[in-house]
């Protein structure tokens, strides 16, 4: 017997078109199923699949035979292998990957994400989370609430889903027992205060049996709210706060179909908008005002956050992808430093210091990561002293953009405070985070104009501001190239200064050790010196190990196009070791010496520098004229 809210399958048979003309409307909600170990979730998602008519007979036939297979119910289907596709996942009965599932009622659709249980998988849970309404935390009535149970919650709360359903399972295991559903969700509420989770719902349910999940159950006559199912189908839709807020659309991409039209495409993040609106469009602050509203081919009078649109505007302004058109009366903030909770997702620990790129809606900035205020026990909610972040932990930290980025905080608006972190070198998402605020010393920093710019200053002494890069392994020639080609350019009347890694550790840098961390921060530190020595319109030559690309590229990112020039001192590990004039590889290898680079720490050489010296071919000397030679013929 099909359930009730199910009876889709006449009309699909009878009227195709009208069936589809039916769901073409239909508000669509995106919840998560999270919870302990076996707490029942895939089981009440393969359920809730099976009695919506959703499973084909060939996919039924092949879940029969499988539950008979390698099943945990015995003779009877096990719903959970309609969820649980990996290989792994059925041979363990657990779940490791993120199941995306799509169901569908009278009333509405559904997306729902059965997200796994173990704390190592807790970057997946995030996964399924970050763009979820409604969370449903399963808890099994023969355990009670557990530390994950706490976990997931926590996650589900800090990742700003409003609507938290305790679905508390296998109630059929526990004879239907009030006092059993009662105490549960006793101990839910008193953690839910403690966590600041707000209210919940709580139902009792039996995912297996059907007890509740699509239509009252006759075995629990004591509860009186709605089943499952019908509380799914009258959950308020969007983010309420968005919805109510001022207007915000992230511009993600300009429409030039041709001369006679521009318009900006991207979905409101906030609010609602109207032909006529005045806006204001940041960065630049420019105020303007809607001419035109579209949302897909049909022209419309207003549209609303959550709604995909393309905008044309009154007046020829700058916007571009990144920019953000928003109500001229509340505009968004732009700063460059703040305070966000970040969920560390890689294998490899975050290192602080170390640049990442950041994006934020259509933003796509450069930013660096200190080391946490502390970390976060998500089962005690206790903050931990911390100097890193490793896979699946959540601390707070600051952050530093190269540029200002428009935001608001994650609780007032999810698309303009969450982000994500991508590595510079594998392009993999490292980290996902939520914005609190902006520093208050990013507000009242500014740059102070001054009337001698860097190009004056170069000018004035007759050259072109530069940063000659040179990067190698401990003893390769750094040092000895740098100073040549140094003196080469004071006998030729050029302004130049040498930083040397060893003498720069004398005083700006002596506070550092040799960490990945310190390595970062002292290549940093000396960027922002060389740039502004470039500023003043010096040459300036900087001698460092610099062992990281990454670095590497931030110092790049900091100097003027053309101004930075990666010489790399190509010297194989075996020949600078045996040059080895500090006698630092020796004590390396003696185990005297921790970090050192060609030994127990990477050295990433540079892929594509714009001089590339061979010591095994070229003299010091002639690789020195060389370079002089080269930078004088470019001006």
């Amino acid at each position: 017997m099909t359930p009730p809210g199910f009876a889709t399958d006449t009309l699909i048979s009878e009227d195709i078109d009208g069936y589809l003309r039916a769901h073409q409307h239909k508000e669509m909600l995106r919840f998560i199923t999270c919870g302990s170990v076996d707490d029942g979730k895939s089981t009440l998602i393969g359920r809730l699949l099976y009695d919506s008519k959703m499973i084909f007979d060939d996919q039924l036939a092949a879940l029969e035979a499988d539950s008979r297979r390698v099943g945990t119910q015995g003779q009877n289907i096990d719903f959970a292998l309609l969820v649980d596709g990996l290989a792994a996942e059925r041979e363990q009965g657990i779940t490791i990957d993120v199941a995306y599932r799509f169901f569908t009622t009278d009333k509405r659709k559904f997306i729902v994400a059965d997200c796994p249980g173990h704390e190592q998988y807790t970057r997946n849970m995030v996964t399924g989370a970050s763009s979820a309404d409604a969370a449903v935390i399963l808890v099994d009535a023969r355990k009670g609430i557990l530390t994950q149970t706490r976990r997931h919650s926590w996650i589900a709360h800090l990742l700003g889903i409003r609507h938290i359903i305790l679905a508390v399972n296998k109630m059929d295991l526990v004879n239907y027992d009030v006092a059993v559903f009662n105490r549960i969700m006793l101990t839910y509420r008193a953690f839910a205060s403690e966590a600041g989770l707000g209210q919940f719902t709580a139902i009792p349910i039996s995912g297996f049996v059907g007890d509740n999940v699509t239509s009252k159950s006759a075995n629990m006559p004591w509860y009186q709210g709605p089943s499952f199912i019908e509380h799914l189908e009258k959950l308020p839709l969007g983010d309420a706060a968005a919805m109510a807020g001022p207007m915000r659309l992230p511009v993600q991409w300009v429409n030039r179909p041709n001369l006679d039209f521009r318009g900006f495409a991207g979905q409101i993040a906030g609010g609602s908008i109207a032909l006529g609106d005045r806006v204001r469009i940041l960065p630049s602050g420019t105020v303007t005002s809607v001419s035109g509203i579209l949302v897909g081919d049909s022209a419309r009078e207003n549209a609303q956050a959550g709604e995909s649109v393309t905008l044309t505007l009154a007046d020829e302004v700058d916007c571009s992808r990144g920019s953000v058109i928003a109500a001229i009366d509340a505009p968004p903030e732009v700063a460059d430093q703040f305070e966000a909770t970040l969920v560390w997702m890689a294998d490899e620990a975050m290192i602080a210091g170390r640049s990442y790129w950041l994006k934020l809606a259509s933003q796509n900035v450069s930013v660096s990561v200190q080391a946490p205020k502390y970390a976060i026990n998500v089962n005690s909610l206790e903050h931990l002293a911390a100097k890193t972040l490793e896979l699946n932990a959540i601390g707070v930290v600051q952050l530093t953009t190269d540029k200002p980025i428009i935001f608001e905080p994650y609780k007032a608006n999810r698309t303009l405070g969450g982000f994500i972190l991508i590595d510079k070198m594998t392009n993999a998402t490292v980290a996902a985070g939520m914005l609190h605020f902006a520093l208050r010393r990013a507000q009242n920093v500014h740059w102070q104009a001054i009337d001698i710019d860097r190009d004056m200053h170069a000018a004035q002494k007759g050259q072109r501001a530069r940063l000659l890069w040179f990067t190698g392994l401990s003893g390769a020639g750094k040092s000895t190239i740098a100073n040549l080609v140094e003196r080469k350019l004071y006998a030729a009347g050029r302004h130049s200064f040498l930083l040397d890694g060893d003498n720069v550790r004398h005083g700006l840098n002596k506070d550092l050790g040799f960490t990945e961390a310190d390595r970062i921060e002292n290549i940093r530190r000396v960027g922002e010196v060389a740039k502004l020595m470039a500023d003043a319109g010096l040459i300036v030559l900087s001698a460092f190990i610099s062992p990281f690309r990454a670095e590497r590229d931030m110092v790049r990112a900091m100097m003027a196009e053309g101004e930075f020039i990666e010489i790399f001192i190509d010297t194989p590990l075996e020949d600078a070791e045996a040059r080895d004039v500090k006698g630092l590889y020796k004590k390396a290898r003696a185990g005297q010496l921790a970090n050192f680079t060609g030994i127990d720490s990477p050295y990433e050489a540079p892929e594509n520098p714009e001089i590339r010296i061979d010591t095994r071919t070229m003299r010091a000397e002639d690789a020195a004229e060389m370079i002089v030679e080269r930078l004088l013929a470019d001006g």
